[in-house]
């Protein structure tokens, strides 16, 4: 018995996606091109994880929040300043860029001494645990590692779709993802919001959604292909509406749960929130625009031919007189 039915989009939907193929494949283009370009021009405003700096450890009296702790730094000139909790709820990290550009140890000191006195408070005092300096060559590493893990993921869709479906289905999942990264990448470089090891974890994670998104359309796409006796336009249509509905409940599923961790998750995981919010929405059109689009041209079009079960033909042939 069905208690609580949740369907947002009839199952018998005819919205005829083919139609706009072209539309939505020059249209992806030309961002795909805007957002390559406001990367390689503006870059990125990398945060302290990325570009070192000095490192701050405090202990309070009694538990604090951060937000009030990044607030008095702000105040005190300490602006964009990375505040975080370990620990206990009264142990505070506070990373930030070296005053005057110096990294001596008696600079270190002063900054951490100036960070102390900005955050003590007269029923909630701040002592000093430790201070350290950060060096930039940590957050080269941290970035050679990152790029080696989008290549790592990237090897491992084609691996994996190519062996489950097809190697077009391969190489377009993979364009797919890669123009969700991209375009959420270029989010941040244009607004120059700060780029830290949160965001690059959510663009990873971008990239698992969006290929979970596409597999889930490629597979009825297949299984399509090997039921109806249709054009492979019409195969199209009818397999992005048959998966219409859940594909649009997943992702807004996902977006209200990052959208509580960007609202109430404090300013440590607003970048890791926001990066998640833009791709579930980019990876969900592109799942539905760009994806099956793709495989209706040039070397990438995929026929009947390409997704019949070969053994099984093979073995109903052997058989016959």
């Amino acid at each position: 018995m069905k208690i609580f039915p949740l369907t947002l989009i009839p199952n018998d939907t005819r919205v005829d996606f083919m139609k706009m193929r072209w539309v939505a494949l020059v249209a992806a283009a030309v961002l795909l091109v805007a957002a390559v370009g406001t990367i390689a021009t503006k870059g990125f405003n990398y945060a302290l994880d990325f570009t070192g700096g000095t490192v701050v450890e405090v202990r309070f009296d009694h538990t604090v929040a951060v937000d009030s702790v990044r607030e008095r730094l702000d105040a005190a000139g300490f602006e964009g300043a990375q505040v975080q909790s370990f620990g206990s709820g009264s142990d505070v990290l506070v990373r930030l860029q070296p005053r005057d550009g110096q990294t001596t140890t008696d600079a270190n000191n002063r900054t951490a001494q100036e960070v102390l006195a900005a955050i003590s408070l007269p029923d909630n005092k701040a002592s000093l645990l430790g201070t350290e300096f950060v060096g930039p060559q940590v957050g080269a590493e941290l970035a050679r590692n990152g790029v080696y893990a989008a290549l790592f993921v990237i090897v491992g869709f084609l691996i994996y779709i190519g062996a489950r479906f097809e190697w077009k289905f391969a190489v377009v999942a993979t364009v797919t993802t890669l123009f969700d990264v991209l375009i959420t990448a270029a989010f941040f470089s244009w607004t120059g919001r700060e780029f830290d090891l949160t965001v690059l974890a959510g663009l990873l994670s971008v990239m698992g959604f969006s290929i979970n998104d596409t597999i889930v359309v490629f597979d009825r796409v297949r299984e399509n292909f090997r039921s109806l006796r249709v054009e492979p336009l019409e195969v199209m249509n009818r397999s992005i509406n048959q998966t219409l509905s859940r594909t649009i409940i997943t992702s807004l599923v996902f977006f209200l749960s990052v959208l509580a961790l960007y609202l109430y998750g404090g300013g440590s995981l607003e970048g890791l929130a926001l990066s998640q919010m833009i791709g579930a929405v980019v990876g969900t059109l592109s799942s539905i625009l760009i994806a099956c689009p793709m495989l209706t041209f040039g070397p990438l079009k995929v026929t009947k031919q390409d997704l019949l079960p070969k053994a099984r033909d093979e073995a109903e042939l052997a058989r016959r007189p």
